[in-house]
């Protein structure tokens, strides 16, 4: 797990674990997991707390986006839109005080698809920043680099296709010089790099996925509702290559993260899922397949990872309980998920074996995090449950708020940033 982090703090260019921020999605390792401190003491992150309880701050943030909140040094950015997808914009606040710093209009759209649905929004894809830019997202509606100091757009692409049908949903990652993002909707399907200082391509790759669902006539069945995703691709490092794990509707796949090439893929039968995959070191891949029924694999990884592994390299399977949206955390050789409908597992990550689930009366889209030893995880309904993990799965809190949060959480220092459906609130000791 060490040499991991150390390996994704030089991908996008991280401080030490001791003083990690969280400056994408899944935060500083990708994958929800706060690093430890290098002298082993605890961060100091809170149990108890709630609306109008140990809240440093909260700040109304109207409209209707389910970004996750990234940080880095005195500032706390988020992405918004209104709740029709005529605008869309930025907003960072001041870490210490909550204060708006900047609220940026980026863009309008005069004609916006509808979403279809009653979960997503048109702000869901959270941004990703670092020393000198932040980088929001919006799907194909419109991708910009921002300078941190001046909130002034540096470069703007809104010539990216994708008809996302119910809404865009990929967040960003940075690797080296490049910006990546996932374009996965029911007419194309592609990750495209840009370059982060300039914006131009720096190189795009087409799924190659078979989606068998052409009709007599040429119809696609559900007009191609079955070939969107939503997912935040993720890094490993596999014979000596930096690989991009990127799971889109059908399959999942291996690319080159500094070229784009395809390297691997296996299918299956989800879509429209949305969790970021997560790693058992350098071994094993930690899939969700999503909609459709959704299937956690455990994905071998090793020297002959190469074509379609479909029926050489899933060393198990499971289905019961699984979520469609939630990423999974990996503590200690174990897997930890929440379904929609507040089902909390434990998973032997090795053997693929559900050792212990339990409710945890409430319903989750958002993804959980890990620090100090224990689990948050935030309910659409304004319940943040903390677990300790283990094999009894003890509940040691559960705080409430006035509003609901489909967004995850982010951590830095000892505080915990949760983005509520009307509020960013700044969580810690005063």
């Amino acid at each position: 797990m060490q040499k991991r982090v150390m390996i994704l703090g030089l991908l996008a260019g991280l401080v030490s674990p001791a003083l990690a921020e969280w400056r994408q999605f899944r935060g500083p390792t990708n994958d929800g997991i706060y690093p430890v401190r290098e002298d082993g003491k605890p961060h100091g992150f809170l149990t108890e707390f709630g609306e109008g309880k140990n809240v440093v701050w909260k700040t109304p943030v109207t409209g209707r986006a389910w970004s996750t909140p990234v940080v880095l040094g005195d500032q706390v950015w988020v992405t918004n839109a209104t709740e029709d997808g005529k605008k869309m914009s930025a907003v960072c606040l001041d870490k210490e005080t909550g204060k708006k710093i900047y609220d940026i209009l980026l863009f309008e759209n005069k004609e916006p698809e509808p979403l279809s649905n009653k979960v997503n929004g048109y702000g869901s894809c959270s941004p990703t920043i670092d020393e000198e830019r932040v980088y929001i997202h919006f799907g194909s509606y419109g991708t910009t680099a921002l300078d941190r100091k001046t909130g002034k757009a540096i470069w703007e692409r809104r010539d990216l296709p994708c008809q996302h049908f119910r809404g865009p949903g990929s967040s960003v990652v940075l690797y080296k010089e490049t910006l990546i993002l996932s374009m996965d909707g029911v007419d194309v399907q592609y990750l495209v790099a840009l370059n982060k200082k300039t914006g131009k391509t720096v190189w795009k790759t087409d799924r190659t996925t078979d989606f068998g669902d052409v009709e007599e006539g040429g119809k696609i069945r559900g007009d191609g509702d079955f070939r969107k995703a939503y997912t935040t691709p993720n890094f490993v490092t596999v014979n000596g290559v930096v690989q991009l794990v990127s799971p889109g509707a059908k399959a999942c796949y291996g690319y080159n993260a500094d070229s784009g090439k395809e390297l691997w893929k296996l299918t299956y039968k989800g879509f429209s899922n949305a969790a970021t995959p997560a790693f058992i070191g350098n071994e094993m891949a930690i899939i969700n397949t999503g909609f459709g029924k959704a299937h956690l694999l455990g994905v071998r990884l090793d020297e002959k990872l190469e074509g379609d592994v479909t029926k050489s390299h899933i060393e198990w399977d499971i289905f019961k309980r699984m979520p469609n949206r939630s990423s999974p955390l990996i503590v200690d050789g174990k897997i930890y998920v929440t379904n929609e409908t507040g089902i909390l597992s434990r998973i032997d990550a090795k053997s693929g074996e559900i050792e212990k689930y339990i409710s945890l009366k409430a319903k989750f889209s958002g993804s959980g995090v890990y620090a100090d030893g224990l689990l948050y995880f935030p309910s659409e309904e304004g319940k943040v449950v903390v677990v300790k993990p283990g094999p009894e799965l003890e509940i040691v809190a559960a705080n409430e708020f006035e509003d609901g949060f489909m967004a995850s959480p982010a951590l830095d220092g000892s505080s915990i940033y949760l983005r509520s459906k009307s509020h960013v609130y700044r969580v810690g000791k005063k």
